[in-house]
């Protein structure tokens, strides 16, 4: 298999990425983000949990560019979905298509019949870059925000159901919840270690912030909290609720565990994203939640 290099701008050069790139990843991703949320929102650990995703091949599915300083200004990674990110001072300089352009000859190469990007909403310009090769609109994802001034109150659990934080140990449940949760809108299956990688062996995981609601000692309920460094708000990465649960209040209850453990900890905000698939947003919105930003998803067919 030839390694496909993209065909960049004068006055820049490529490489693939390394788990020894993570830190500076991190920096591109976080003025990126300060761009376009006006926040840091990404952990390192997220970062580092992308590039072990399991089929993902660094030296052939990473893209990390360079400018003439040797700075890092722009990286790509690919593997059945894809994420671009170029620095705010190096835009318009034609990175941007050229990685964009990159990552699709490499799905293709790879087998894939499609390729996926999310894209924040406010970032007119890639928006317009997508819409123009072909790509179209997939779901809708929402950045959501429940403010907290006051510490969050929290209603008596529905009879028979406890709340407790998360301990050692519960990953495995944890994991199995979240999959049969999701099974209804997700793509695949994530095995435990890809999973884990992203929620509770992250650094940033916080599992006493976390809440788990058990009945008859079965775990039927789950909101999984991260502290992301450089951030005073809280964030909850997965709330799942067993099917043969829901309608019961469990996933509002465990919400207000974490809005009130996060509070304590002296945040007054707190955030999830959610998406259109997952027929979700209502909830949130009763809970008290507000829409701070939003993305869509877009994918485009790759025919030979």
């Amino acid at each position: 298999m030839s390694l496909i290099v993209p065909s960049l701008p004068s006055g820049y050069r490529s490489r693939s990425a390394s788990v020894h790139d993570v830190a500076a990843i991190h920096t591109l991703v976080m003025a990126c983000e300060r761009e376009v949320y006006g926040r840091v929102r990404t952990d390192a650990g997220g970062i580092a949990a992308d590039l072990a995703r399991p089929g993902l091949l660094p030296e052939s599915d990473t893209v990390l560019v360079h400018d003439r300083a040797g700075r890092l200004v722009a990286r790509a990674w690919v593997d059945r979905r894809s994420e671009i990110d170029v620095h705010p001072q190096h835009r318009g300089q034609g990175l941007g298509v050229a990685l964009l352009d990159w990552a699709q000859a490499r799905a293709r190469q790879a087998g894939s019949d499609g390729i996926v990007q999310t894209v924040p909403d406010a970032d007119l310009g890639a928006v317009a870059l997508l819409r123009s090769r072909g790509y179209e609109s997939l779901v809708t994802s929402w950045l959501l925000e429940f403010a907290m001034p006051d510490e969050p109150a929290v209603a008596e659990p529905p009879t028979g159901v406890t709340v407790r934080p998360f301990r050692a140990g519960d990953g495995p449940a944890a994991h199995v919840l979240v999959q049969d949760a999701f099974d209804e809108w997700q793509e695949r299956r994530q095995a435990y270690e890809e999973w884990a990688a992203h929620t509770v062996e992250r650094c940033a995981f916080a599992p006493t912030l976390s809440a788990l609601a058990f009945a008859d000692d079965q775990l039927v309920g789950a909101a999984l909290a991260l502290e992301v460094p450089g951030t005073d708000e809280g964030y909850l990465e997965q709330v799942a609720v067993r099917r043969d649960h829901r309608g019961r209040g469990i996933a509002r209850l465990l919400l207000r565990h974490t809005f009130r453990a996060f509070h304590r900890t002296g945040r007054r905000s707190c955030t999830l994203w959610t998406h259109s698939d997952t027929g979700a947003l209502d909830l949130y919105l009763r809970v008290g939640m507000t829409v701070r930003h939003s993305s869509t998803v877009f994918r485009k067919e790759l025919r030979c």
